[in-house]
């Protein structure tokens, strides 16, 4: 039995039993996501983040493993290795524990239960906006039921055991504090993720059985590719063009002229004014054309050749670190350089190409599904080299990592755009002003983001109600920024044509980024469905190569 107290090396054999129960219930975990898509990340978030604290926490020579060491090693670990929203939360909670265990000498029912309110309290502070039903509120009831536990009875199993039923009392309330999980006929994924930590814990504090043993999760940082050393893109020249008085703009003709001088041609705006983003070899026939125009403003441009070189720099040290695992430490420039860049996150290799062309210092592969952690964005913040750095996290189940990236990296200033999808971090893009200041271009960035309306395309992977409406699985769904739904159809192409009749009218370019389980031709197929359909909208279809969503939509 190991139920009085744990000394350093007993505290590691629990978190390891936790993390092994973790990873015998991923997958039914996964399975708990509200919305019937593919990429249900939860568990595997949460497996990967204490994974990493894990791996810190036995690097501790055995010598040295006092519970102040493992309980600080595993906190850090978890902070470097947080991926997606549940495991950032995840990762403070352990943070709560470690700092309540730092400078114990053995962890006692009583240390556990104070450790449970530190945990508590430094997970909701990991969220701007608490909401209740979910690991929040699991936390919040079962720390209280430890502290309960702790005043009549200071071994650890006791308020083990109590932390555990109300843990798991707390789990199957859920639904009743979030509508949208009863809705959906699932408890809070997160919260059923800290319920089997506890479990994990328990079973070793009563002498039970080891549950399956987690796999390691190799770290990475992915990179994209890029041209042969000899290519470069030229010069970027962005630009806003204001009409002549009594003149007007035509965006299309714009375009169609710009795309006969260079290469990743942007158009965006309205008759009043439009603003162009093009690289070519002569940025002066770029501006030409525009005096031509009109009048010009918030000109910019940019030796796109040099900022290839950086990125090839940036690869570099991230090649440079054994087994591609990240280490926020090291690899880092002795002093920033003054300036801002931006650090992208793109859900697939198509659109890391497209972040790089459009001067995005480095770019992160990952997403939904694929969520990459603090220590990942801190790495890429320091491979940027710059004093100032935007992150665009381009998913909602990012923010509170980059959020982390940031603090992780106090050399830096850096400022999360919330983008909500890839589509939002490319128009976020054109607002990019290197001559601004970080907050004006954080707020610039936003407001171009959210000018575009988005919508993604995947497959319902089980039967599920999403608002009034049932969806079977199979079916094509097309989810909107915010995840609402707003088409489903057993035929792709007609719930795509559902969804676009649902937009806002007025917008004059629909872009499409195709998924890597969709083929160029069904692609040519959907896009000459959408230009006889959409009378005066230009559409064009590129290479975003994200997993799970076989298209991702955006309209300007």
């Amino acid at each position: 039995m190991t139920d009085e107290s744990w000394d350093g090396g007993q505290l590691l054999t629990a978190l390891e039993r936790a993390v092994s129960a973790l990873q015998a219930g991923v997958d039914e975990v996964n399975a708990l996501n509200v919305f019937p898509v593919p990429d249900g990340d939860t568990g595997s978030n949460m497996l990967a983040t204490l994974q990493a604290g894990i791996t810190e926490a036995t690097a501790v020579p055995i010598d040295k493993r006092s519970v102040a060491a493992v309980g600080s090693a595993f906190s850090f670990g978890a902070l470097m290795g947080a991926r997606g929203n549940s495991g950032v939360i995840l990762s403070q909670f352990f943070r709560g524990i470690g700092d309540a265990v730092d400078g114990q000498l053995e962890v006692d029912g009583r240390a556990l239960a104070y450790g449970f309110s530190r945990a508590r309290d430094a997970a909701y502070a990991a969220v701007g906006h608490p909401v209740e039903g979910t690991i929040l509120t699991v936390a919040r009831e079962l720390s209280t039921a430890a502290g309960k536990a702790a005043e009549h009875d200071q071994r650890i199993e006791p308020v083990l055991s109590a932390a555990v039923a109300a843990a798991t009392a707390s789990v199957a309330r859920t639904p009743e504090l979030l509508p949208i999980l009863a809705q959906a006929g699932v408890v809070d994924a997160g919260g059923r993720g800290l319920e089997l930590l506890l479990l994990g814990a328990l079973a070793y504090a009563r002498g039970e059985p080891e549950p399956i043993a987690p796999a390691g999760v190799e770290g990475r940082f992915p990179t994209f590719d890029l041209p042969d050393e000899e290519e470069g893109f030229g010069y970027e020249t962005v630009l806003v063009i204001q009409p002549l008085t009594g003149e007007r703009l035509v965006l299309a003709h714009v375009r169609d002229r710009l795309e006969e001088m260079g290469e990743s041609v942007v158009v965006a705006g309205d008759e009043r004014a439009l603003k162009i983003h093009v690289h070519s070899e002569r940025p002066d026939a770029i501006l030409a054309l525009g005096l031509s125009l009109g009048t010009l403003s918030n000109i910019s441009v940019e030796n796109l050749d040099g900022q290839t070189r950086d990125i090839r720099a940036a690869r570099v040290v991230n090649e440079d670190v054994p087994g591609g695992r990240p280490r926020a430490r090291t690899t880092r420039p002795a002093v920033p350089q003054t300036g801002r860049t931006v650090v992208a996150v793109a859900p697939g290799e198509g659109l890391a190409r497209i972040f790089a062309k459009l001067g995005v210092a480095a770019a992160v592969i990952g997403g939904q599904g694929s969520n990459p952690s603090a220590g990942e964005l801190a790495e890429a913040i320091h491979a940027a080299g710059t004093s100032e750095v935007l992150i665009l996290p381009n998913n909602a189940n990012v923010r509170l990592a980059a959020r982390q990236a940031g603090e992780l990296c106090p050399d830096v200033q850096v400022e999360v755009v919330p983008t909500r999808n890839a589509a939002e971090g490319v128009a976020a893009m054109l607002a990019f002003n290197a001559s601004a200041g970080l907050h004006a271009n954080a707020q610039a960035m936003l407001r171009e983001a959210r000018s575009l309306q988005t919508m993604q395309v995947t497959a319902a992977v089980r039967d599920a109600r999403l608002g009034r409406r049932k969806v079977r699985r199979g079916e094509h769904i097309v989810l909107g920024p915010d995840d609402g739904l707003l088409a489903a159809d057993r035929d792709r192409n007609q719930a795509v044509l559902a969804a676009v009749n649902r937009l806002k009218p007025g917008f004059e370019l629909l872009t499409i980024y195709r998924g890597n389980g969709t083929t160029a031709a069904e692609a040519r197929e959907l896009r000459a469905l959408l230009v006889e359909r959409l009378d005066g909208v230009e559409v064009e279809s590129v290479d975003g190569g994200q997993p799970h969503y076989s298209y991702l939509i955006s309209a300007e």
